[in-house]
């Protein structure tokens, strides 16, 4: 691999602002879940325009990051890192001024931008600059500490934050994050790139980027607009042609940024599914727990965000345990210790009555939900990876992580229009007058928080039903993904197996 500078071991400042980055990056996923039910209420948001908090900053950084690390090979990394934090920061400062959901969304996407080049360019600085596998393997942990501590950091943050002052303040942390990280790598990053064999892949990126925006446009919008809508029906109809002409502009491309020949493999293609489904019902049920206890029960930030703080707290407990077994279990197996125990906390949450408020109630299927999610995430790209040939494990992480990112962006997508239109169904003939209207105009969470007394408890009442069918579903996708791990997912013992990680090593130096 070729690099800018004769760099052997990683020095520490690289490492510190290395490790901002990504838990800056990380960060910004987090801060919005505690804090849905006061956007809700400000803004006076359907709970589709709600999901789409979540999706507008994963869809761009889900989209950008097979680039953004080609990019940062043909034109350096550091370029990239300090670039994607000052990016971020400008996308989070719209967030902490904004005065409509709109304006929110803009800066949510912007800040995605920002995550899209921090998140392989710290990686991939980091990789470079350790060519011994030990070293390698340490710096690697301390990466991926970072992101679970700032996973964690998040939403407690966000809770107290938006408890003590209005909600635009919980993304002032990372405003100064994103300046901090910008400010840092220009100061202390070694820059290294690997320009040899690497090419921008144009025709797929943008055939990407515009089949999956517009097909998470099209889910979302479907239950509002009516899913045979001229819009809606384009939308999907834009989605199917752009995506039929990303398979044909990967097989003519000199440089594909996706070889189709993986999907071949069948072990790819199974860890590939997992990573759809676990991430959607993974997600799909945080934004579920997050809409029930702010939007409809109205807890405080800071209590709706208590659950999310456990859930992001046991990747930290169990990281020594997991380093270890990452090392002795077979992926397949971990995937399935990971995704059934998801599958148990994601049908418990279905079955709490949707008045239950206590932390204590949540606390049994959290920790099913946080122990599934660190296993299936630890297991996944060494799954993806270990099964394709060495040459192409950068490839085959990559890939995985866009398809995990927007499983991330499409499970609130899914479940708001699913969960909304049961609710909806389920208020018909319950409501008169103005509480009639106010459920037409503007969906179920505008009732329960404005309608009538009686109105408010139907509301409450349908809300409950559809955010169970939600997590039902959240569940079922986990059990899918279970049985396509246990039908496919096999062990390649033509190659030893590439280190764990997430993402892999092998995508920063590929």
């Amino acid at each position: 691999m070729t690099q800018s500078t004769s760099l052997k071991r990683l020095d520490l400042g690289t490492l510190i602002a290395c490790c901002l980055a990504v838990a800056a990056a990380q960060m910004c996923i987090t801060v919005p879940s505690p804090i849905n039910g006061e956007i809700q209420a400000a803004f006076g948001a359907s709970g589709s325009q709600v999901a789409w908090v979540t999706s507008a900053f994963i869809l761009p950084t889900a989209i950008l990051e097979l680039n953004f690390g080609v990019v940062g090979d043909l034109f350096g990394r550091k370029r990239l890192l300090v670039l994607g934090g000052f990016v971020l920061a400008i996308g989070e400062l719209l967030n902490a001024t904004s005065q409509n959901i709109t304006m929110l969304w803009i800066g949510q996407a912007l800040a995605g931008v920002g995550a899209a080049a921090l998140f392989p360019s710290s990686l991939a600085v980091i990789a470079a600059a350790t060519p011994e596998e030990k070293d390698r393997a340490k710096a690697v942990s301390t990466w991926a500490l970072s992101i679970s501590l700032a996973s964690a950091i998040g939403p407690l943050s966000s809770g107290v934050l938006a408890t003590v002052a209005d909600f635009r303040w919980a993304f002032v942390p990372p405003v100064v994050l994103g300046l901090a990280v910008g400010i840092s790598s220009w100061i202390l990053v070694t820059d290294s790139k690997a320009p040899e064999g690497r090419a921008l892949d144009w025709p797929g990126q943008i055939t990407v980027a515009v089949g999956l925006t517009a097909l998470l446009w099209g889910i979302i919008e479907g239950g509002d607009r009516g899913w045979s809508s001229p819009a809606i029906v384009g939308a999907l109809s834009l989605a199917a042609l752009a995506l039929i002409g990303f398979v044909v502009a990967e097989k003519r491309a000199a440089s594909p940024m996706f070889n189709l020949d993986l999907l071949r493999i069948p072990s790819f293609a199974a860890a590939a599914v997992v990573a759809l489904t676990g991430m959607f019902g993974f997600i799909g049920t945080a934004y579920c727990v997050s809409i029930r206890l702010g939007a409809v029960m109205h807890l405080s930030a800071l209590r709706a965000g208590m659950p999310f703080v456990i859930l992001q707290l046991i990747p930290l407990l169990l990281a020594p345990v997991l380093s270890k077994m990452l090392t002795r279990v077979e992926p397949r197996w971990l995937l399935m210790g990971g995704l059934l125990p998801m599958a148990a906390g994601q049908f418990w949450i279905a079955a709490l009555p949707i008045t239950t408020t206590s932390l204590a109630a949540f606390i049994g299927p959290v920790l099913l939900l946080g122990v599934g999610f660190i296993c299936v995430v630890s297991s996944l790209t060494s799954a993806a990876v270990n099964a394709v040939p060495i040459e192409m494990t950068g490839m085959a992480s990559g890939a995985t992580s866009l398809v995990r990112e927007f499983g991330q962006g499409l499970g609130p997508a899914v479940i708001s229009t699913i969960a909304m239109s049961a609710a909806s169904s389920a208020l018909v003939g319950k409501l008169s007058g103005k509480d009639a209207g106010m459920e037409h105009a503007a969906g179920p969470l505008a009732v329960v928080n404005a309608g009538s007394d009686s109105a408010r408890a139907a509301a409450q009442t349908a809300l409950g039903h559809g955010m169970a069918l939600g997590v039902v579903i959240c569940g079922c996708a986990s059990l899918l993904g279970a049985v396509v791990t246990l039908l496919l997912v096999r062990k390649n013992t033509s190659r030893a197996a590439v280190g764990a990680g997430e993402p892999s090593v092998q995508a920063a130096s590929a």
